[in-house]
């Protein structure tokens, strides 16, 4: 059994909103929204067990609590968790503290290596903000993360969008992962990040009529590294949480990460 947290695909829904008068602008309605629903509910049914958390939950951890985690769940997701949310604390904007104290904190990325090469397990999910993301935002292969992705990051924005979507094709289909699955089913996926194999690490699929990878997996040191270069939730992946084997693959993931399996 693995205990997975998962970090990112939630949102905050402020408005719609409503221009009165030339001086009155007013938000009329809010709404969290956990986009991740999907993945979470893949565990329905399996021995596994995940925790889905939004991105500011992990952004606003005071120190020592990232550790307890890292402690606690064998398995680590980001989504849509871009690098400054590891590179950042809030307190590092409180003018208050200024000259007040040293202001550091521990390093997340550094925390996030060591425990994967002793054996924790992260897997890397696509979006505008992961991997190079929209302008570069993503940004993990500016930092440290970029040791753990079984690819490399493209260091320009890094979207390829369609209306009509693209498809998946298979490229190492006796992987575990894919055991039991024809990923040329998946249906039309709107979206994804563009990054380049990496030596090393192993592509399980391509975007078709493309070289771009779709799944890659990889280690490092003792940990496994799983990464899927687009959304596992809408918008990207609208078409995709509905897939019949959507929660099979996954459940393959995380069967994977809990084996001795290479």
């Amino acid at each position: 059994m693995a205990k997975i947290y998962y970090i990112g695909d939630w949102a905050v829904q402020i408005g719609p909103v409503y221009a009165e008068t030339s001086f009155n602008h007013a938000a009329k309605g809010l709404d969290f929204i956990n986009y991740g629903k999907w993945l979470v509910a893949a565990c329905d049914g399996s021995s596994h067990q995940i925790k889905s958390v939004p991105t500011w939950d992990f952004y606003n951890m005071p120190p020592g609590e990232y550790e307890k985690i890292l402690d606690e769940y064998d398995v680590i997701i980001f989504s849509d968790v871009e690098a400054k949310n590891f590179q950042l604390h809030p307190q590092f904007f409180n003018r208050h503290l200024f000259g007040q104290k040293i202001l550091t904190f521990p390093d997340r990325i550094r925390l996030t290596k060591e425990a994967v090469s002793k054996g924790k397990n992260v897997i890397f999910l696509g979006g505008w903000l992961s991997f190079n993301g929209e302008m570069g935002k993503g940004g993990w292969g500016r930092t440290g993360l970029k040791d753990l992705l079984p690819c490399e990051c493209l260091e320009v924005e890094d979207l390829r969008e369609s209306t009509e979507g693209f498809c998946i094709e298979a490229a190492a289909p006796e992987h575990p992962i894919l055991k039991g699955i024809d990923i040329s089913t998946v249906p039309p996926i709107l979206g994804y990040n563009i990054v380049k194999e990496k030596a090393g690490a192993t592509v399980l699929a391509y975007w078709s009529g493309s070289k771009d990878p779709a799944i890659m997996v990889g280690n490092y040191g003792k940990g496994k590294v799983f990464a899927y270069t687009s959304d596992p939730a809408p918008h990207w992946g609208c078409n995709f949480v509905f897939w019949k084997d959507y929660a099979n693959l996954w459940k393959n993931v995380f069967d994977w990460m809990d084996s001795d399996e290479e």
